[in-house]
């Protein structure tokens, strides 16, 4: 089983991709997913845009090593990793993962994991833009500690 890994610089349709990806696996008894989307606010702040940046030789291979780590892990059906990078509004989505399984539990644990890891081992540069000026964004302590649990 092959994951779908896919690094876009175009927005993408959530429902539409989780739809496809339920159908194309019909024999999962449970599907798991998670849609991250740039936030509103900040800080108090009001964000204006996200922007991601990453490094092109680096970032796909990791994402397909990520996807091959997380099928060896767990007993899937599917499993669906879509991340943007460029600039993007509040309110568009920035990654969906999505994990088929016969049974619900290898799907949220699939799933929980590829999330974490693309969180923590992060090949994204973060900024986002308030009150018209630009500031990078730091991973936090949470998002190590979320990776350091799967050891």
């Amino acid at each position: 089983m092959a994951a779908d890994v896919c690094l876009l610089t175009d927005a993408f349709d959530p429902a539409s991709e989780l739809a496809a990806f339920t159908k194309a696996h019909p024999a999962a008894g449970g599907i798991a997913s998670f849609l991250g989307q740039v936030r509103a606010s900040a800080e108090d702040s009001e964000v204006e845009a996200l922007e991601l940046r990453h490094y092109g030789p680096l970032t796909l291979p990791a994402m397909r090593d990520l996807a091959e780590r997380t099928l060896g892990r767990w007993t899937l059906e599917g499993l669906l990793i879509l991340h943007r990078s460029g600039e993007m509004q509040p309110g568009d989505p920035i990654v969906l993962v999505a994990a088929a399984s016969r049974h619900r539990r290898e799907a949220f644990a699939a799933a929980e994991f590829a999330m974490d890891h693309l969180k923590s081992e992060s090949w994204f540069w973060k900024r986002e833009k308030v009150a018209g000026a630009w500031r990078w964004i730091e991973p936090r302590e949470q998002d190590f500690e979320d990776i350091a649990r799967w050891v």
